[in-house]
């Protein structure tokens, strides 16, 4: 049994980090605010739950001392919101990250492991996109997340603090919610669906995501926290290396589509995922046509 510590273990993602943990008999502990509510579904009862503002490194130091990894996924995660709010954004994906790295160096944690995004990739000349790539970002929010990942980067080089960093690419699964900010088209349309109303498509449809399903990102995770190959500030994304259009996830779904004018957004994005399997013997093993299925399953979705 180690002692684990998992900021952001009530979100979406963070919530079944938490459950593998439990699974493979760790002391997990959560630090979070619910600010994206509390969802009876993302609540282990066999976690300890601390709820501690990420900026408060006080608070986060009393709770990650001693651990022997940390996973930091708490962030204000919407993209519309950090434009919207661009200080209040920076204040808790910058500054919050600076706290939890700096509690984590006096706390003598084992190993940060820290949730990125490939919105720091902005829009690219050419795909797959890999971490060699300079960073384009679009947006506050897909900024904030890059300078998560350089802090990373620099407190392994210079405080000798082991971290690795992920840019996630469109996660989707169980947990997720549909209004939230990782659900985007696929859980708009489930959503939809569900509710017999048109799926809405913004622009012709042809933009393009990589969607990849939270069990393999929650896989990758486990592997970066204990993987002799990382903890250098090495970045690595997850995704499939497999492109779906907007439209094909409305015909994976079914129903009548109507399309609204574009709006401004990402054209294309594909992950080169060649990293992950070099140094975490990681690749993803979950169909997106089979998930939606299931998810319709879930939903009550003929």
């Amino acid at each position: 049994m180690a002692k684990i510590v998992v900021t952001g273990g009530a979100g979406f993602v963070g919530s079944h980090i938490v459950d593998a943990l439990i699974k493979d008999g760790h002391e997990v502990h959560v630090i979070d605010t619910f600010v994206a509510g509390k969802f009876d579904s993302r609540i282990n009862q066999n976690a300890l739950y601390h709820e501690v503002d990420i900026r408060d490194k006080a608070g986060v130091a009393s709770v990650v001392q001693g651990a022997e990894v940390v996973f930091h996924l708490a962030a204000l995660p919407r993209v519309q919101f950090s434009i919207d709010y661009p200080e209040e954004s920076h204040d808790v994906n910058v500054n919050g990250t600076l706290s939890v790295l700096l509690a984590c160096k006096e706390g003598k944690v084992g190993r940060v492991v820290y949730s990125g995004s490939s919105s720091a990739y902005g829009d690219q000349p050419t795909l797959p996109l890999s971490e060699g790539m300079t960073p384009i970002p679009k947006s506050p929010y897909a900024l904030q997340k890059y300078v998560g990942e350089e802090c990373c980067r620099v407190f392994s080089l210079v405080f000798g603090l082991p971290t690795v960093s992920f840019r996630y690419f469109n996660i989707y699964g169980p947990r997720f919610d549909p209004s939230g900010p990782y659900a985007q088209a696929l859980g708009k349309f489930l959503t939809q669906k569900k509710n017999g109303k048109s799926i809405t498509i913004w622009g012709d449809g042809t933009q393009t995501r990589d969607f990849v399903h939270v069990f393999d990102v929650v896989r990758a995770n486990l592997l970066a926290a204990t993987s002799p190959h990382v903890g250098k500030g090495e970045v690595i994304n997850l995704g499939t290396g497999v492109e779906t259009s907007v439209n094909d996830i409305a015909n994976m779904i079914g129903g009548a589509t109507v399309n609204e004018p574009a709006r401004l957004e990402i054209a294309r994005t594909r992950a080169d995922i060649s990293r992950a399997k070099a140094l975490l013997q990681w690749e993803p093993t979950i169909k997106l046509s089979d998930a939606i299925e299931e998810l319709k399953k879930e939903m009550g979705i003929a």
